[in-house]
């Protein structure tokens, strides 16, 4: 099992937290269905992270490690969730090995342990969790 795959159920990490999150986007979701552009999607996920008392952070600036260096150039992650989660939302048809590399790059890049991609674009809600294994 290499690092982009994603974890066994019986050591899932995060577990509840990530239930929250994903339960918040499903009823972003319900509401709005596809065909938005991201942007309507990350301000509904908001409010939706407000009336589920999930902590986040919207546009969250990240530090990107390189070589035990911090680099000048930032990443901007969609949302930053319980200060430990990345969560990136798509309002793509699919989500593809580009936006999997991406999202394990960012995790890589800032040594956060966990991330999801939540996709809006495809006819139903998809989503995906990654976690760095050491």
């Amino acid at each position: 099992m290499n690092a982009n795959e994603r974890e066994c159920e019986d050591k899932l990490i995060f577990k509840d937290e990530v239930y929250q999150i994903v339960g918040a986007a499903m009823e972003v979701s319900n509401n709005l269905g596809c065909g938005f552009l991201e942007a309507v999607y990350q301000e509904a996920l908001e409010i939706e992270f407000h009336n589920g008392n999930i902590p986040f952070e919207a546009q969250k600036l990240i530090a990107i490690n390189y070589k035990n260096k911090i680099l000048a150039k930032e990443y901007i992650a969609d949302f930053l969730c319980f200060g430990k989660i990345i969560v990136e939302i798509k309002a793509i048809k699919n989500i593809t090995e580009i936006e999997e590399a991406q999202l394990i790059n960012y995790l890589k890049a800032t040594k956060l342990p966990l991330g999801l991609i939540i996709n809006f674009g495809s006819k139903r809600m998809e989503w995906r969790r990654y976690a760095l294994t050491n």
